[in-house]
């Protein structure tokens, strides 16, 4: 397998020189089916256009068939991270305050791996959440095994598109 830390680097180096923000990179599939799975944003949106898609994809395809980090064959998938996002970097729990979240850790912190509730921030190195029960609870971030947003009306209406113009017309084009 590649050194994920230096593959993920060289992507992340791509995605900022397009003027996005590298949320994941993750491989998936296993042996029988590889994906590297690149999950990037526009900064200043959050989001990602099908534009901004296509781009990313063409210029990775090219750095990584020249670098050709990662032995076996295997598929590129670029994507926006969606609505119910992966939260992967600390300043995600702040950005995303007050929205629901499903945490996982790697460890058991006091008798539990399972957090969910509303997002309340994050202090130095510690995402904080409101668990039902407990209160306002402290995860270490470094234990963070997965953590992505519910699926809720207040974030759909957070995430609503910039445009959706011409989302109800559909194109017929002939070769």
């Amino acid at each position: 397998m590649a050194d994920f830390a230096a593959l993920t680097e060289l992507i992340e180096a791509e995605a900022k020189a397009e003027g996005l923000s590298l949320v994941r990179v993750k491989m998936m599939g296993g042996t029988s089916d590889p994906t590297l799975q690149v999950m990037a944003e526009r900064p200043d949106t959050r989001q990602l256009t099908l534009d901004d898609c296509a781009r990313l994809s063409r210029r990775l395809s090219d750095v990584l068939d020249e670098a050709d980090p990662i032995e076996s064959a295997y598929r590129l998938e670029v994507s926006s991270p969606g609505i119910d996002r992966p939260l992967t970097r600390l300043q995600d729990f702040e950005d995303w305050k007050g929205h629901e979240a499903k945490i996982s850790l790697t460890d058991k912190l006091d008798g539990r791996k399972q957090f969910t509730g509303p997002l309340i921030g994050r202090d130095g190195e510690d995402i904080l959440i409101d668990v039902q029960g407990l209160g306002e609870t402290r995860l270490p971030f470094a234990m963070l095994h997965s953590a992505k947003l519910v699926m809720t009306d207040k974030l759909i209406q957070a995430t609503a598109p910039l445009s959706a113009e011409g989302a109800d017309q559909i194109k017929i084009i002939e070769d």
